[in-house]
């Protein structure tokens, strides 16, 4: 009988550890972080619901990331309107190389207003801009916020855009992947080869592929941290 009465310990120990590490978080520093259920992000500011039910704020400027739903999201400086800002982008492969998304179709309910307060409108351009050291993320794509207040939460619906990251080979350089221009798939080629060019095998199979979508982007990025670890 005390055997069963430590097993059902142990198990209901086991429920309520697993029910902590699957409780969403947001990393202000290292060694500082707090815990809650994530309500939404419109890509500038994360809300989040705190163990004693009262809801708090934080821009992506003053965080390192945050974990929503199993997922991490980063805080990156991206080009807005020839201003540089802060960001959070969906982390969709880590190592060697990066890959990140960022969604113009993130959406968060407003929180109640006591009183109404005149906010400025926030705009996003990403097609014409640049980054970094000046190098324009190109391709026409763009994300436009110009007709929503930054505390309504609200994006207008649209596409996930994707940025390949290779630590101290220069900024994050877009992959086109949901672009609809005619040399969509040559300039997700040169992307790939930019960051991934070191390894000729990969070159090789890059330029043998004719069409590409983002489970094979994904999958080119694994292979290449796989085996550049």
């Amino acid at each position: 009988m005390k055997s069963i009465k430590l097993s059902i310990l142990f198990f209901l120990l086991l429920g309520i550890t697993a029910s902590v590490s699957a409780q969403d978080a947001v990393i202000i520093s290292e060694g500082n972080f707090v815990r809650g259920t994530v309500q939404g992000t419109n890509n500038a500011v994360v809300r989040i619901k705190l163990d004693d039910g009262s809801i708090a704020e934080y821009k992506a400027k003053d965080v390192q990331e945050f974990l929503w739903n199993g997922n991490t999201y980063v805080s990156k400086p991206i080009v807005i309107r020839n201003n540089m800002e802060t960001r959070f982008f969906k982390v969709e492969e880590l190592g060697a190389v990066n890959l990140y998304s960022i969604s113009s179709s993130n959406t968060m309910a407003a929180p109640p207003r006591k009183r109404s307060r005149i906010t400025p409108s926030v705009g996003v351009g990403v097609g014409t801009g640049t980054y970094g050291s000046g190098v324009g993320f190109g391709g026409g794509i763009s994300i436009d916020l110009s007709k929503h207040r930054e505390d309504d939460y609200v994006q207008p619906v649209g596409r996930d855009f994707y940025y390949l990251e290779k630590p101290g080979t220069g900024p994050m350089i877009v992959v086109p992947i949901n672009s609809n221009a005619d040399d969509k798939t040559d300039q997700i080629r040169a992307a790939l080869i930019q960051k991934l060019g070191d390894d000729q095998d990969l070159v090789g199979r890059i330029n043998q592929t004719e069409d590409f979508d983002i489970q094979g982007v994904k999958a080119y990025i694994n292979a290449y941290n796989t085996a550049h670890k």
